[in-house]
């Protein structure tokens, strides 16, 4: 169906938004440019397409075609079972699959977020929870479309995207509205599972994370972020004086890494400065549900946007600072990359349409 552009539509886009992403991805860009002019190329192309991806899925009339979402994520899950089938190892994980004839591959556990966080908002509109919470009947069916990813993703083997998405759908849960009694029972369940899942499931580099994250002496990567932070000082250096990453002892300086790199640059206050910009932007998310009573789509959207975000960054910087173990988790927005970044701007367009477009029955005079 048309789309009928209104002014009003406009006044209600959430300009906040994206005034506090801009400077973000502008800061990264002129990391990224220092440490690689080839790789800022490429970023800029991963820009020109998060851009276009956002443009796309703000014009998607998302609601008119929501019967669609619960077949989007089973292609979804069907692409995370071939991964096991038809698969491409890297690096000793088999997580993704090759596109004929081109070469090119993709990583199914990344573009299965979006749809995702999608399932959970169908779910959770089509079936709101009661003032109580949800009871256990409900609580069980939600789950199976949450356990089910983080089975597949976890086996490939991906334990940090699983984990991720297993938050995810248990946190907007928890904001949702689910009875204490079942939280309580969890609570119980995971004391005495986690020892037997460490020691029965996690892989032997799994375990090794671990324990050089619990050993007195950190990995060489940690060490190396450790001193690009501690040298950046309180205002940072000058970018030929940032010598843990102009002479490469800081390794994944553009990536997994990145945020060592801006503090050795901008010291910290410049990493003060850019928590607050993640701060502000989770908060803001977070702050839409208050406007979004009844409407639990769109919240459950931005509930997981900002749990998305808040994991991400946390997880990232904690690792740098050797407060976490290493694993592969991008900071949101900043770190070079594709996936991650395209990721997070369909998630926001997405976002931006349901809050633009949510009174768009009242716009167009033809429909009821």
């Amino acid at each position: 169906m048309r789309l009928m552009i209104d002014r009003r539509i406009i006044t209600h886009f959430d300009f906040i938004l994206i005034l506090l992403i801009i400077p973000i991805v502008a800061i990264s860009f002129s990391l990224i440019s220092e440490i690689d002019p080839l790789l800022s190329k490429k970023q800029l192309v991963y820009i020109s397409v998060g851009i276009g991806a956002f443009i796309v899925f703000f014009l998607t009339p998302l609601r008119e075609y929501k019967w669609l979402i619960p077949t989007i994520y089973w292609i979804n899950i069907a692409l995370l079972i071939s991964v096991d089938i038809f698969g491409v190892s890297k690096l000793g994980a088999q997580r993704w699959l090759e596109l004929p004839f081109v070469h090119f591959t993709i990583q199914p556990s990344e573009i299965f977020k979006p749809a995702f966080i999608l399932m959970l908002a169908y779910l959770i509109q089509e079936n709101p929870p009661p003032k109580s919470g949800y009871g256990w009947k409900e609580f069980f069916k939600i789950s199976f479309y949450i356990l089910l990813p983080f089975i597949l993703i976890a086996k490939e083997p991906d334990l940090g995207t699983a984990l991720i998405l297993l938050i995810i759908g248990y946190g907007v849960l928890f904001i949702i509205g689910v009875n204490w009694k079942i939280w309580a029972t969890i609570t119980i369940f995971l004391a005495i599972f986690t020892p037997i899942s460490y020691k029965y499931l996690l892989h032997d580099y799994q375990k090794k994370r671990i324990h050089d994250f619990l050993s007195e002496k950190p990995s060489y990567h940690v060490k190396q972020s450790i001193i690009a932070i501690g040298s950046g000082g309180l205002t940072g250096k000058e970018k030929d004086e940032a010598t843990q990453t102009q002479l490469k002892f800081l390794p994944i300086a553009s990536s997994d890494f990145i945020f060592a790199y801006y503090v050795e640059r901008y010291g910290f206050f410049g990493a003060l400065f850019l928590v607050l910009l993640y701060a502000l932007l989770i908060i803001h998310i977070l702050s839409l549900n208050y406007k979004l009573k009844g409407d639990y789509f769109t919240q459950v959207v931005a509930t997981s946007i900002a749990l998305l975000l808040f994991m991400y960054m946390s997880v990232n910087i904690a690792m740098t600072i050797g407060l976490a173990p290493v694993v592969g988790v991008p900071l949101p927005l900043f770190s070079y990359g594709g996936s991650s970044f395209v990721n997070f701007m369909i998630l926001f367009g997405i976002l931006e349409h349901l809050l633009a477009f949510r009174f768009n029955f009242l716009y167009n005079s033809t429909r009821a």
